[in-house]
This record gives structure tokens, C-alpha cells and sequence, in this order.
């Protein structure tokens, strides 16, 4: 089973819609113990940093979410559930995240024609090859929609970049941690097949 983790913040059924459309059922939820029974776990995420972190701490999520990353079963974070993985935010302030990822969210620095926040279709480069994007060409286009992006401190971690218009961190990869900047289920084809890609891992 699929678990999507509910926190109150997300396009959750757009995401679980997806799921379905490639042939896997999904299930929302914030029950702990659904999450530990479940195969998959996706982190997804619309919003504002403070907000979500305070209500996965007032839902008690935080130990499920690090139990199953740690567990090993395979995990999908994606925009704002990317975010959250890491040290601390500054977006309005400085915010403590769940610490899973050693790093920073940081709001777009960009040249006056660039407009904040980043919004619509990008390329991804791949500098690895995550299993998620199996039989995606490297330069594909995905959704973007944030103001804020993750500075891994292992840089290692690092599986895709976008650049607006510098590069930055697209998608991360460690073990059977997953995690997008980009929302795959608003990117049409080669979004669908990130999730299908996901759904099937073992």
C-alpha cells in the first residue's frame, strides 16, 4: 500500500489521483500506525514551512516519517514535503525541519527579470539516475512551483538540477529516500512515470 501522508497542507488527491492513473492505489492518511503498515510513504507539500512543520509535530508524524525512511521502504518527498526533510528553513524566519537531510532551504536570490517564486515548466539534468526517473530522458521538463530550494550539505545526494537562472537542487536520491522539487503529478507524462516509477519500487 501506498500511504500519502496528511498534514492538512497539499494538493493530496491530485496527488492520490495520479497514483490511480498509473495503476496504483493510494491512501491518505495521518494515522501512525496505517504509515507503518504501509510499503510506500509520499511527503508531498503546498505552503508556507512553519505551518507544516507545526502541524506533522501537533499530528505526532515526525517519528513515523523517520521510522519509515530509516526502515528502508521507499519514500517520496515532493515540493514542500522536499523542503521538510531538511535542517532548517528561512523562509519568514529561521524554522527548525525534521533533520532527516543534513542542509538549508533558502529563498531565490535571482536578476530583477526573474520573477519570485519560480513557477511553470523547467528542465531537469540529471547528474545520477534515481530509479524514479527510469526511462526518462535526461532534460526533461517538470512543474515547478516554489520560492524557496534545498542546499544539501552532501552534495552527493544531489540527483537532478534545474537552473533558474542558476542551478539548483531538483531532486535528491539516498538509499530509498526520494525526493522532488518539481511536483510530479502536474507534470503531465514524464511526471506520471516518476510515480509509476515510485509505486513499483521494492
Amino acid at each position: 500500500m501506498i500511504a500519502i501522508v496528511d498534514y492538512q497542507m497539499g494538493n493530496l488527491r491530485s496527488v492520490q489521483k495520479a497514483f490511480e492513473r498509473v495503476g496504483h492505489a493510494a491512501a491518505i492518511t495521518a494515522d501512525p500506525r496505517t504509515l507503518e503498515q504501509a510499503d510506500h510513504i509520499v511527503l508531498p507539500g503546498v505552503g508556507a514551512f512553519a505551518d507544516a512543520i507545526a502541524e506533522i509535530r501537533r499530528r505526532e508524524l515526525v517519528d513515523p516519517i523517520r521510522n519509515a525512511i530509516e526502515s528502508g521502504k521507499p519514500f517520496l518527498g515532493i515540493c514542500l514535503g522536499l523542503q521538510l526533510l531538511f535542517d532548517v528553513s528561512y523562509e519568514d524566519g529561521e524554522h527548525e525541519g525534521l533533520g532527516i537531510v543534513p542542509g538549508e532551504v533558502r529563498r531565490f536570490e535571482v536578476p530583477p527579470e526573474y520573477k519570485v517564486p519560480h513557477m511553470g515548466w523547467n528542465e531537469v539534468s540529471f547528474r545520477r539516475r534515481a530509479p524514479i526517473f527510469a526511462g526518462i530522458e535526461d532534460g526533461s521538463h517538470f512543474y515547478f512551483v516554489h520560492s524557496y530550494y534545498v542546499a544539501p550539505k552532501d552534495r552527493g545526494i544531489v540527483d537532478g538540477e534545474a537552473s533558474y537562472p542558476k542551478p539548483f537542487c531538483a531532486t535528491i536520491w539516498r538509499d530509498k529516500l526520494f525526493a522532488t522539487q518539481f511536483h510530479p503529478e502536474k507534470s503531465q507524462a514524464a511526471g506520471l512515470q516518476v510515480l509509476k516509477n515510485f509505486a513499483e519500487l521494492t
